[in-house]
């Protein structure tokens, strides 16, 4: 009653551009995975992998700060766990993934 009904006109097919402007208008989107994956993926996966890198290479006397702020020094290694001082006598037990950043020597105190 209010609306009113559309017919959609139906364009001649061109000739021998099917396939062609089919490849042309998903390049756009293959340019955005493409941009998507230099820009957020590939350095995720870098930054993973010195991570892992740093927490294997941990080592007893190590000066760490732990996720949360903590500075504390490595006392014992376990498999997946380590046990972190942070002050005279007082221990902490954490996972080796926690650790953010390894100091230099000296740091802590």
């Amino acid at each position: 009653m209010f609306i009113s009904q559309a017919f959609a006109q139906t364009a001649p097919a061109a000739a021998g551009g099917g396939a062609e402007s089919t490849m042309l208008s998903m390049l756009p989107l293959l340019l955005m995975f493409v941009v998507l994956y230099f820009i957020m993926i590939r350095p995720q996966m870098k930054k993973q992998k010195e991570h892992k890198a740093m927490v294997e290479a941990l080592a007893k006397g190590d000066e760490v700060v732990i996720a949360g702020g903590m500075l504390g020094k490595v006392s014992k290694l376990g498999e997946s766990y380590m046990h972190v001082e942070v002050a005279n006598g007082v221990e902490v037990q954490v996972q080796r993934g926690a650790v953010v950043q390894v100091l230099p020597k000296g740091s802590f105190k």
